[in-house]
C-alpha cells in the first residue's frame, strides 16, 4: 500500500484518490464531532476516544510499520503540542455552544488559514477560480453559523465566548492541517507517520479525562463512555488518517476545503440525532458550501 501511494503522488490518479479520501474524511469528521458533543462531557468523550485510538495504533507503531527516521521525532513532538492545544480549545467550545453553532465556525476558519499556510510553508497556491470557490464555501459556513446564532436559545452574550473559542479552534485546525501535511510528506512511509502520530497523540487526554471524572460528584458510568470511545477512536483513525493521506497526495488547500463539506453532514446529524433544527435557510447555505467545494475542485 505504501509503495502504491508513493507511486501515485503528483499524478492524476493521486489527485482522484485524494478527492475521495477528503470526502470520506468529511463524512467521518461530522460523526466524530457529534460523538464529542453528545450525552457525555466533551472532555470525557475526548479522553475515551484518544485512549481507544492510541490502543488501536500501538501494535502497528511497534510491530508493523517501519521505525520512524530520526528526524521524525521532532515532527511528532510539534504535532503533539499543536493537537493538544487544538483539543483543549475545542472541548471548551463544545461545552459552551450548540454543536450546529460552533462547528461551522470551526470548520470555516480552518480552510481559509490552511490555504494561506500551505502557500507560505509548502509553496502551494490557489488560482482565481479556486479563491472564488473558497469564498462561496466560507459564505455558506459563516452564514450557517449566523442563522444558528439567530435561532439559538439563551442569552447572545453567553454564546459569544463559544464563537470566539470556535474561531480559535479553526486557527488550530489550519495549523495542524499544514503541519501534519509537512510531517507525513517528510517520512518515507506515510503509515509510519500515522501509526506513531495516533499513538503519541492519544496519551494525554485519557489522563485529563480520568482526573475530571474523579472530581465529579456523580461520575458517569464507564460502559456507555467506553463504547463511545471505541467507536470514536475508530472514526478518528479513519477520518484523520484519510485527510493526512490526502494532503500527501494532493494540495493541502484543496483537501482542507473538501473536508469542510463535513458541515453539511454535521447539520444532518444535528437534526437527525441531536434534535437540532434544519430549515430552508440552512438547506440553502449547505448548498453554498457544496457549490464552493465543487468550484475549488473543478478550478484546480
Amino acid at each position: 500500500m505504501s509503495a502504491w501511494l508513493q507511486s501515485i503522488e503528483g499524478t492524476e490518479t493521486g489527485a482522484l484518490v485524494a478527492l475521495c479520501l477528503a470526502l470520506f474524511a468529511a463524512v467521518l469528521h461530522a460523526i466524530f464531532g457529534a460523538l464529542q458533543k453528545g450525552r457525555h462531557d466533551p472532555l470525557l468523550a475526548r479522553g475515551a476516544i484518544d485512549a481507544s485510538y492510541a490502543a488501536f495504533a500501538a501494535p502497528f507503531a511497534f510491530f508493523v510499520v517501519p521505525w520512524p527516521e530520526p528526524h521524525m521525532w521532532a515532527s511528532f513532538a510539534g504535532a503533539w503540542v499543536i493537537l493538544t492545544g487544538y483539543k483543549l480549545v475545542a472541548v471548551q467550545s463544545y461545552r459552551r455552544g450548540a454543536y450546529t453553532l460552533v462547528y461551522p465556525v470551526m470548520r470555516g476558519t480552518g480552510p481559509l488559514f490552511a490555504v494561506r499556510g500551505a502557500a507560505l510553508f509548502l509553496g502551494e497556491s490557489f488560482n482565481a477560480v479556486q479563491w472564488l470557490g473558497l469564498g462561496v464555501l466560507l459564505a455558506g459556513l459563516y452564514g450557517l453559523a449566523a442563522v444558528n446564532l439567530a435561532q439559538a436559545p439563551g442569552d447572545r452574550a453567553q454564546l459569544l465566548p463559544a464563537l470566539g473559542l470556535a474561531v480559535l479552534t479553526g486557527l488550530f485546525v489550519a495549523v495542524y492541517t499544514t503541519y501534519d501535511a509537512y510531517g507525513i510528506r517528510a517520512t518515507a512511509d506515510p503509515f509510519t507517520f500515522l501509526a506513531w502520530f495516533f499513538f503519541l497523540d492519544g496519551l494525554v487526554f485519557p489522563v485529563l479525562a480520568l482526573r475530571f471524572r474523579a472530581s465529579q460528584a456523580e461520575p458517569q458510568p464507564w460502559g456507555p463512555l467506553a463504547l463511545r470511545g471505541v467507536v470514536g477512536g475508530a472514526v478518528a483513525l479513519l477520518s484523520f488518517g484519510a485527510i493526512m493521506l490526502a494532503t500527501r497526495l494532493d494540495q493541502v488547500g484543496e483537501a482542507a476545503v473538501l473536508r469542510e463539506t463535513s458541515t453539511i453532514f454535521a447539520a444532518l446529524i444535528g437534526w437527525a440525532v441531536l434534535g437540532e433544527r434544519v430549515g430552508p435557510a440552512r438547506v440553502a447555505l449547505m448548498g453554498l458550501i457544496a457549490a464552493g467545494a465543487v468550484i475549488v475542485e473543478v478550478g484546480g
